[in-house]
């Protein structure tokens, strides 16, 4: 390895964050929202010099936020060398060459920086296809003159018809795109659904939740085989599927990729696969962050994006909430009973007294997939669970329980 210039690749962006507080959400929500984007941002390789969050009854049509606060932005940009603005919203393709031509410098939305991290972290040709397709549909209506380079990909001469402007080159190319990686996409999902089919009858559990909550790491423990983990939205974009076996029952477990508020459409369209795992599925195990202060929050996203994936409420379901070796109780450090806040966050033991009672027919299991704490009772559970579904599979195989 050359010393030097290693470091060329590895130049942070600059970026600053800008979110509307908008009548509909809370200053608090807006404010999680935009930590949420900084997150994102720091995934994809960029350090948040600094949040811009404007109260508004709605973002503004034409700039997204108001003229002053946009110029207020621009001045910032431009004395501090930033090289990136992120909103926390999708953008109109006109709210975008608005701002886009105002500050000066590249503009993204929520949804861009989503799919930039995604293409990041594709790994295999399938996750690749899904992602480039899903950028190509977003980028489409956003054609502006920034996009010229693309007609290069195939030689202009000969290629523009008599008058054609460069843009519907361009708008043509991509379209001629979508529909050759709609086509590959096609027929991966067609092999992967008879792969689907040629695993026979085992029953099949899906590893399901917010994105960044520790879903590879228990697939990791409950099949001893080892699946990227880190501490990144998205680490997953592929769907690992491991054969698990617990007291001599055999089963399927796959882990599919992180939920995330705000999804945009066009991935969870171009995922079609990886959700079908879910769809599927006999057992969902929803895994829940229980260190991170808006986890309830995080159920809900997740629960409104499994409804509209599987339609199907009957579906049997395990909550898992983890990381229980990095809860804290925000209520210990206060020694007198009448300071605490009635509706502050609760101690452990009563934290699971209450999701218990919450969660009526689900199953709760508290553990720490890092500290391999309680591991041993997400097993039964899984196993008990697994095996009232293997009974009414192979009601003569009962040699194996």
């Amino acid at each position: 390895m050359g010393h030097g210039h290693i470091l060329v690749d590895a130049i942070e962006e600059k970026c600053v964050l800008v979110g509307v507080i908008s009548s509909k959400i809370t200053d608090a929500q807006a404010e999680e929202f935009i930590d949420e984007l900084q997150f994102l941002a720091e995934t994809a390789g960029a350090i948040t010099e600094r949040k811009f969050l404007q109260k508004l009854p709605i973002p503004n049509p034409k700039t997204y936020v108001g003229s002053g606060k946009l110029e207020e932005i621009t001045e910032f940009v431009k004395s501090n060398d930033i090289d990136v603005v992120i909103f926390d919203d999708e953008l109109s393709p006109s709210q975008l060459r608005n701002i886009e031509r105002f500050v000066g410098v590249k503009i993204l939305d929520r949804n861009n920086l989503i799919l930039d991290i995604f293409a990041s972290r594709a790994r295999t040709s399938h996750a690749k296809t899904q992602v480039e397709l899903a950028q190509l549909q977003y980028l489409l209506p956003r054609l502006t003159r920034m996009w010229t380079h693309l007609e290069r990909q195939k030689g202009g001469i000969g290629m523009r018809g008599p008058g054609e402007t460069q843009i519907e080159t361009d708008r043509r190319i991509i379209q001629q795109k979508i529909s050759l990686l709609k086509k590959k996409l096609e027929e991966i999902d067609k092999q992967k659904s008879v792969q689907r089919g040629n695993r026979g009858q085992l029953v099949r559990v899906a590893l399901v939740g917010y994105t960044n909550v520790g879903k590879s790491t228990i697939m990791n423990l409950l099949s001893k085989s080892d699946v990227f983990a880190e501490n990144k939205l998205f680490a997953t974009l592929d769907t690992t599927v491991r054969k698990v076996v617990i007291h001599n029952l055999p089963f399927l477990l796959t882990d599919t990729v992180g939920f995330i508020r705000k999804l945009p459409h066009q991935l969870v369209e171009s995922f079609k696969s990886t959700l079908d795992e879910v769809r599927e599925s006999d057992i969902l195990v929803h895994v829940l962050d229980i260190a991170h202060p808006n986890f309830e929050d995080h159920y809900k996203v997740v629960n409104e994006t499994l409804a509209e994936i599987i339609q199907d409420d009957s579906k049997k379901t395990i909550v898992i909430f983890n990381k229980i070796d990095a809860y804290q109780d925000p209520n210990a450090e206060i020694e007198e009973d009448w300071d605490k806040d009635p509706e502050g966050p609760l101690p452990l033991n009563e934290l699971k007294k209450t999701w218990m009672s919450k969660l009526n027919e689900s199953k709760s299991v508290f553990i720490s997939a890092q500290d391999k704490e309680n591991i041993d009772a997400l097993r039964e559970t899984l196993y008990e669970e697994v095996k009232e579904i293997f009974k009414i599979r192979y009601p003569y195989n009962n040699f194996l329980y």
